[in-house]
């Protein structure tokens, strides 16, 4: 497996960051056999999933090098925990590490843990907090078998910023905070939102398998963020909430009633122009689950997914847009 890791680029990178003298080396652990399924359920590990990666714990073990990677990948995550921006991240493996490639994440999400929770407990962050903002790990899992059918992380790289002490779970939304970069300044700033690079912002980010993104659910997590940001990260004093989404596509509004949800959460939002070209499997992605299946058998049995599928058909592109708004 390591072999493969040094011939993939992403990944030969990221074995590279890791041995930078300043990220000093963890001991890590993983949780034994017997208490490692109690672990994947506290982090909403799908029930179906669990025998898999405790056999998987087994094969991480006993691969040579391995252990050791895995030592350094934690090490390499949690490098100046708390503090955005820093981090080595994780890859997306390459397929042909199979199984343990699409699941060493998890582990090192796993032996992260109590780093991470010892760090909640340093802010003062609530248990039912860090809970349901780690068990995002388990939902992403979900995503992943919802889409393949197996046991993996489709975007590995994903649930750091929760294990970073980064993001965090106030109701229905995730709040991220984060420095804003040149590009995303610019285009936030041409569109009224006075922002600099490396203004402290929060992003907003809309969870899946949470139920509908109601108005009244929306109001009540912004509350929690705003009360939240202020008592345990008073420094930062983030004044605007920016959000980059497909469902900040202002042309859902020709498709959608205007007392929609996703209408709705698009109104609370000042757009910016949009930065990149079409992006359309953004919506087939969230909306379906995928884009493997062809756009001829996907449901229309929703306003969404009728929208997304009649705008494709007619030729029309979707488009990942930046929104802001003052908190």
């Amino acid at each position: 497996m390591l072999d493969v890791l040094r011939a993939d680029a992403a990944c030969a990178d990221w074995l590279a960051a890791l041995e930078n003298p300043a990220i000093p080396r963890l001991s890590v652990e993983l949780p034994d056999a017997v208490d490692l399924p109690d672990v994947l359920l506290d982090l909403a590990v799908p029930h179906e999933d669990v025998n898999a990666l405790v056999r998987l714990r087994d094969e991480l073990l006993a691969a040579p090098g391995l252990p050791a990677l895995l030592e350094r990948a934690v090490s390499g995550l949690l490098w100046r925990l708390g503090e955005p921006g820093h981090g080595t991240g994780l890859p997306e493996f390459p397929a042909a590490t199979g199984a343990l490639g699409r699941c060493f994440a998890v582990f090192v999400f796993v032996a992260a843990l109590p780093h991470t929770r010892a760090h909640h407990r340093a802010h003062g962050i609530p248990d039912d907090v860090a809970r349901r903002t780690l068990a995002d790990l388990g939902r992403n899992l979900a995503v992943h078998r919802r889409r393949f059918g197996t046991t993996g992380l489709l975007v590995p790289w994903w649930p750091t910023r929760h294990f970073r002490g980064e993001l965090f779970q106030l109701g229905r939304l995730q709040f991220e905070r984060y420095r804003l970069g040149r590009g995303t300044a610019r285009r936030l700033a041409a569109a009224g939102a006075a922002t600099a690079p490396g203004e402290a912002v929060l992003g907003v980010h809309i969870p899946d398998f949470h139920g509908p993104l109601s108005a009244e659910a929306c109001d009540d997590s912004l509350a929690r963020a705003r009360t939240f940001f202020a008592r345990h990260f008073p420094a930062e004093a983030a004044g605007v909430a920016v959000c980059q989404s497909w469902l900040l596509d202002p042309q859902l509004k020709q498709y959608l009633p205007a007392g929609s949800n996703i209408v709705r959460f698009q109104d609370r939002f000042v757009l910016a122009d949009a930065d990149e070209g079409p992006q359309d499997d953004m919506p087939l992605v969230f909306v379906f689950g995928g884009t493997e299946t062809p756009r001829e058998q996907l449901p229309r049995r929703t306003g969404v997914q009728r929208a997304v599928l009649d705008h494709l058909d007619a030729g029309g592109h979707w488009y990942v847009r930046d929104g802001w708004f003052r908190m």
